[in-house]
């Protein structure tokens, strides 16, 4: 029986503890995989393609946004290390306003910090106020080339502001009461003050809460924007770089009856017993490879310019060139 009790118990642990570790995993999964459509989906529809016509697997999508996620994940770490130091600074200042012999000396140092504490709090809350009349002002400012950022970083570093600033005004808040707890006479008063801040508790996480979830809210906006724009980034540099695309001669059975102008040569193959292909195609570059087509642009971009779609059913012939550089 003890036995199985301990073997009950280990597959407990062992089950509590894959369940850590997969939880996180599938979060993130989750997560690469959205910016990486995104990314995708702004890169492809410079070139009037729907991403989801190129039938791109879930790890390609996660395969691309690395690229998008490096300049946020920069900006992130740089951001958490210049919080850690204003913290520990932060965290400084008030110890030496505690821990002073001069009772005037620490009163007027902690009333400064206070002060000073406060009205960053209200300009987190200016900053806050500001994103939100600009959030529910979509409809006049949608036009707005960097609406989807500005929007959420004053939301985002404006709740973060206000979360901060209120934690240290409720350490402040903390310490006065140790002090007025330790100077109280009267038992009665001293669990009057206990009862009030017991209170207040719930109402105190319950905002923390509200303002930990905007910021989340807000920092997934403002990475997605980013990964919009990184996907055009990249769409424009490809469409500048055509030429370092891989060079495909196409030779199809009819013709494609291409639009005028279509900076493409055509040839038509001279005709032979068994041939099946009459016609070849040159000038034409690799775009991407979707799960069963080919997605093809022209050597040069042009606005007037299309994207060729080609099926791998057969029906056509592929041949990829080498690179005109003598190795």
């Amino acid at each position: 029986m003890a036995t199985e009790k301990s073997a009950g118990a280990q597959f407990e642990h062992w089950a509590s503890l894959i369940s850590a570790i997969a939880a996180p995993i599938t979060v993130l999964g989750t997560l690469l995989f959205y910016f990486g459509y995104v990314s995708s989906a702004s890169e492809y529809a410079y070139f009037g393609i729907n991403v989801d016509t190129i039938g791109l697997s879930t790890q390609a999508y996660i395969m691309r946004s690395p690229q998008t996620l490096l300049a946020p994940l920069l900006v992130l770490t740089l951001a958490s290390a210049g919080f850690l130091t204003l913290n520990a600074a932060v965290h400084k200042r008030i110890t030496a306003a505690v821990t002073t012999d001069a009772s005037a000396i620490q009163v007027q140092r902690m009333w400064r910090i206070k002060r000073r504490t406060q009205r960053s709090r209200l300009f987190g809350l200016s900053a806050v106020a500001v994103g939100f009349i600009i959030l529910f002002g979509y409809q006049y400012m949608r036009d707005w080339p960097i609406y989807g950022l500005v929007t959420p970083l004053l939301i985002g570093i404006g709740a973060e502001i206000v979360a901060y600033t209120s934690h240290i005004l409720n350490l402040l808040h903390r310490l006065e009461g140790k002090q007025r707890w330790g100077a109280a006479k009267d038992s009665q008063s001293a669990w009057s003050m206990h009862d009030q801040d017991s209170g207040s508790l719930l109402a105190r996480r319950t905002a923390s809460v509200f303002v930990y979830v905007l910021i989340a809210a807000s920092v997934f906006w403002a990475t997605a924007t980013v990964a919009q724009w990184s996907g055009r980034g990249l769409a424009e540099y490809a469409a500048i770089h055509f030429d370092a695309l891989p060079s495909v001669i196409l030779d199809t059975k009819e013709q494609l009856w291409l639009h005028d102008p279509f900076p493409v040569e055509v040839k038509t193959l001279p005709a032979s017993e068994g041939q099946t292909f009459h016609y070849r195609y040159r000038g034409l570059r690799l775009l991407i490879v979707g799960q069963d087509r080919m997605f093809l642009v022209p050597a040069v971009w042009s606005s007037s310019d299309s994207t060729l779609i080609v099926p791998l059913d057969g029906s056509v012939r592929v041949q990829f060139q080498f690179e005109n550089q003598v190795p």
